[in-house]
């Protein structure tokens, strides 16, 4: 992990706080003792290696990856050349425990995927051997036939050739039978069997399309559908949909009454919306919302939306039920000719950020 703290240690100097000349903090250091500016580049670098690191993440294990990022995105925003020691240190905390929670987490998921999948190796091994059983029976049983086909050769009654061959062919249809009908029962037990395990990986790949906390879907999922339908050139609307100062909740409440909250904004999403629309979870207290039309069929829609969803919830907090009146602000883009799903996303977040801004000059945001 790269250390800005070191740095910072033997490269700031003290400066006294007005008023209190007993008190002292870190500044940057002065122009004449960093003359070049390193720890400004120092700060751009790291933050640039943890964003890129967020990447990464998404590459190595995409359906893990992508909360990873955007938390790194966040903490990366936060440093600043100016920042204080303890800012830098809570930062690298935060980071080094975000790693260290994906890694552990990588590693479960990629173990059970690869359990599956030996599971499914060692089902399709017993099959190919029990079918090698089988064979070597029916083979033995033919070799008996051919054998005594072999004898008729050396006799001379011919009633007696007859009776011989006639067993013999009756001996040797019943082993094709029987091998026919082993081969049958094999195959479809092989076809269960693969047919288990391939419901067993789309439950698995649908639980990994959902969030956990909500049961939408979650960003992975959406970007993978928003590249879809650019690909197909279909008409696509965007909305980002933020709840207004939601850290103040659980703040205020705790996680528990903030989570309650999410939940139960996510059903009113859900039933707000038209069966056509796709809803997820972006991170966070962010709400996406993939529309197949455009500006002028979608905007009368989140309109409806907006209405339904902002208002008041009900949550059970330590002192009992509360209701709690909730805003939100959404960012409604559609996509143009020839834009990316990056550009058509960033369109819709800053369209977000500006009914957000405008909603606090207006004193919105949850309050009880």
């Amino acid at each position: 992990m790269i250390s800005l703290k070191k740095y910072l240690d033997s490269s700031r100097v003290e400066m006294p706080v007005a008023d209190a000349p007993e008190v002292r903090r870190s500044t940057i250091p002065e122009p004449e003792t960093d003359p070049h500016g390193a720890v400004e580049r120092i700060v751009a670098a790291y933050r640039s290696a943890l964003r890129e690191m967020g990447s990464c993440t998404v590459e190595a294990c995409p359906a893990l990856g992508q909360e990873l990022k955007k938390t790194l995105g966040q903490l990366a925003e936060k440093i600043v050349p100016d920042s204080s020691l303890e800012t830098v240190d809570a930062a690298q905390a935060a980071v080094q425990g975000q790693l260290q929670g994906w890694g552990q987490k990588t590693a479960a998921h990629y173990r059970h995927k690869t359990a599956e999948v030996k599971e499914l190796l060692l089902v399709v091994a017993r099959m190919a051997e029990s079918v090698g059983e089988r064979d070597q029976r029916c083979a033995g049983q033919i070799s008996e036939v051919t054998m005594r086909l072999k004898t008729i050769a050396s006799l001379e009654d011919l009633t007696e050739i007859r009776s011989s061959i006639e067993r013999s062919a009756a001996d040797l249809k019943t082993s094709v039978d029987r091998m026919a009908d082993e081969g049958k029962r094999a195959i479809a037990q092989l076809r269960a069997e693969v047919s288990g395990y391939q419901t067993k990986l789309e439950e698995a790949e649908e639980l990994a399309s959902r969030d956990a906390l909500t049961g939408l879907r979650n960003r992975a999922w959406v970007e993978s559908q928003l590249e879809r339908r650019i690909a197909a050139g279909a008409p696509l609307s965007v909305a980002i949909v933020d709840i207004d100062e939601f850290k103040r909740v659980n703040d205020k409440y705790g996680h528990l009454v903030g989570d309650e909250l999410l939940q139960k904004f996510a059903a009113e999403l859900t039933s707000a919306s038209r069966k056509t629309d796709l809803v997820g979870r972006w991170g966070g207290d962010e709400f996406i919302l993939m529309l197949d039309c455009g500006m002028a069929v979608a905007r009368p829609q989140i309109e409806r939306l907006s209405a339904w969803v902002c208002g008041d919830y009900a949550v059970q907090t330590r002192s009992g039920p509360m209701k709690l009146k909730v805003d939100a602000s959404i960012g409604l883009a559609e996509r143009g000719e020839g834009e990316t799903m990056k550009d058509l996303l960033a369109r819709a977040d800053a369209a977000m950020y500006m009914r957000k801004s405008a909603g606090r000059a207006k004193g919105s945001g949850p309050r009880r």
